[in-house]
């Protein structure tokens, strides 16, 4: 499909969350035109304040439940493209249906709505994560493997069916993500529509932070974070650069039937450390450990090469988070 130009209006699903409110400011930046999905007029309000600077090129409309039938049919009308970001984000549900089904539905919902409503969408980005590249244990693998999207996760489904409601909480996410991209794919090749099909893999988004957030119990989580705690070894991306692979896709026409992984490198939490220069007396875990390290690697050839994508540094990722943590009046270093 040809690129999506400047002035077109794109649909952010699930606006106000981490990565979709730098996905609507990148847009904006950009000189699209933005109409956001989100579950509340206070959410819809909070954006609308936010964008102010862009001169009424931002607007909303309430999906209260991305999983019921015909939920987007409304959003997706005049639309010229769609970044669909919305899915459930949460971990202590029982029955794997709530996080499977309700993700599963969202993303083939929104396909549907575009091909009964969305007569001018030329291009879908569909929100994944690497958790449908790999499993929740790829850290345990052999140190040095390589993921490219070729690959695909097909532990986490197994596990759901082997395990039903004792299945983990990480396990359910993650095949939630498989399955939701998966049908993506499956809609597109069945149905063979007027537009096509981007789909982003990013590893553990980090990054400053400027949605809503009332205070610091409420940030988002990330199972992945507490994988990365626990083995010492992860992969990570900016939210930023997410946000601009957005923009490139839109405006890059070779990115339509793609998958991409989005990951800038590997790294320690110690780097993570290291990249914060913490006064004296503060924990400081042991400096310059994390160097050397043999990691699994998320190959972003792809979409350094598709997309031309210069991803941040750890440093500038770490020090840009705290320093907008500190803006709201958080003590994050004492």
């Amino acid at each position: 499909m040809p690129a999506i130009l400047i002035n077109n209006t794109v649909l952010v699903t699930g606006a106000s969350g981490f990565i979709a409110v730098w996905v609507c400011q990148y847009l904006l930046e950009a000189d699209y035109k933005v109409r956001g999905t989100v579950r509340s007029a206070a959410k819809g309000d909070y954006l609308v304040k936010l964008f102010k600077a862009y001169r009424g090129k931002f607007e909303y409309v309430i999906v209260e439940d991305i999983g019921k039938d015909g939920a987007f049919d409304e959003a997706v009308q005049g639309m010229d493209a769609i970044a669909h970001i919305a899915s459930p984000l949460h971990f202590n549900s029982k029955e794997p249906n709530d996080i499977i089904g309700t993700a599963v539905r969202g993303t083939t919902g929104i396909l549907e709505s575009v091909n009964k409503h969305g007569a001018g969408v030329r291009r879908v980005i569909a929100m994944s994560s690497i958790a449908s590249v790999t499993d929740g244990m790829y850290q345990l693998k052999i140190p040095g493997t390589v993921f490219t999207e070729k690959d695909w996760n097909t532990h986490s489904i197994q596990e759901v069916e082997k395990r039903g409601k004792d299945v983990s909480g990480v396990e359910n996410y993650s095949a939630s993500k498989v399955m939701a991209e998966k049908a993506a794919w499956d809609f597109v090749e069945k149905v063979k529509p007027n537009w096509d099909l981007v789909t982003f893999c990013p590893s553990l988004v980090l990054g400053p932070i400027i949605h809503e957030v009332s205070n610091s119990n409420c940030l988002n989580t990330s199972v992945a974070i507490l994988y990365g705690i626990l083995l010492n070894k992860d992969n990570l991306v900016d939210v930023r650069d997410v946000a601009f692979a957005h923009i490139r896709a839109l405006g890059v026409e070779e990115a339509g039937g793609q998958r991409f992984i989005i990951s800038s490198a590997p790294f320690c939490w110690q780097d993570a450390l290291d990249a914060l220069d913490l006064p004296a007396g503060l924990p400081r875990g042991t400096p310059g450990s994390g160097k050397g390290l043999d990691h699994i690697i998320f190959s972003n050839s792809k979409v350094k090469r598709l997309l031309g994508i210069n991803f941040k540094g750890l440093k500038e990722t770490v020090r840009d988070t705290v320093e907008s943590l500190q803006k709201r009046g958080w003590r994050v270093i004492a």
